[in-house]
């Protein structure tokens, strides 16, 4: 019993070894682009690097704040995610109760259609999604960058297994007690299934803040811009400084830590708790 308590142990040490290097890989490019915000162009391309800046340089982000409308990217890209997250998860929570609940003719196959809209790449539809918004003359509007994202099979397809876990009995007592059906799905399975909605809701919001093609492709003028193609269009621009480049990379990859940091435990309980089977 030692011996196997001893192989344990030293299988949990090699476990953590190997556990902490990769996560120091990760964080490594994350450290280096923190770092790097607040050093002139020449610290960047020195070698060998230092590893913290020598005298900690400002003027990348005040370059970054005032020379370009870097808080109007970031308010874009907030309404652009909030929103996004918020009707996609609603829309998403109707889909996923009407197939997991409701019984109608060719629920079986619809699902099966939804199910298999996941293994479709969105750039197949970028032709004529593009085309239809030109048609609803949208170019360079919020409901161009929003509306397209808001159906998922992957949302239908998540939150599906939530309320199929939820047993039958209750919306039967609901519907003797004379609920209706958007009162049982309102009061009774949304606050059930809340973990599974809050993780749905952080993947919505990552994605879409991260969103680069098709924003690229509806934003044109300079204010209408998210921060990741704001950021992308510092590539484009004649200037030399590096030094902006990798602040507004910095400030892009930020609130994404922070969201990341803030909701993980909601994330990893949402994202596990339909997975569980009692």
């Amino acid at each position: 019993m030692f011996a196997k308590l001893k192989r344990m142990e030293k299988f949990d040490l090699v476990t953590n070894i190997i556990v902490f290097f990769l996560a120091l890989c990760f964080l490594l490019p994350l450290f280096w682009l923190l770092t790097n915000t607040f050093k002139t162009s020449p610290e960047i391309y020195k070698m060998p690097p230092d590893i913290l800046p020598k005298k900690w340089f400002t003027g990348n982000l005040t370059e970054l704040f005032q020379g370009q409308p870097a808080f109007q990217w970031i308010w874009n890209s907030f309404v652009v995610s909030f929103l996004t997250s918020l009707f996609s998860v609603l829309i998403s929570a109707l889909a996923a109760y009407g197939f997991a609940k409701l019984h109608f003719r060719g629920r079986t196959v619809l699902f099966v259609l939804v199910i298999a809209s996941i293994m479709v790449p969105k750039e197949t539809f970028i032709v004529p999604l593009f085309d239809v918004i030109i048609g609803l003359n949208w170019i360079d509007t919020y409901q161009a960058m929003i509306v397209p994202n808001l159906a998922t099979g992957f949302g239908t397809f998540m939150l599906y297994s939530f309320f199929k876990d939820i047993p039958e009995s209750l919306r039967e007592s609901a519907k003797l007690d004379g609920a209706n059906e958007w009162t049982i799905f309102s009061k009774l399975m949304l606050p059930i299934v809340k973990p599974g909605i809050g993780a749905l809701f952080i993947l919505n919001f990552v994605t879409a803040w991260n969103d680069y093609l098709w924003q690229l492709l509806m934003a044109r003028s300079k204010e209408m811009k998210t921060l990741t193609i704001g950021v992308a269009s510092l590539q484009q621009d004649i200037n030399p400084n590096i030094g902006l480049r990798v602040a507004g990379a910095a400030v892009a990859a930020l609130p994404m830590l922070i969201i990341f940091i803030l909701f993980q435990r909601y994330f990893t309980k949402g994202a596990t708790a339909g997975a569980v089977k009692e």
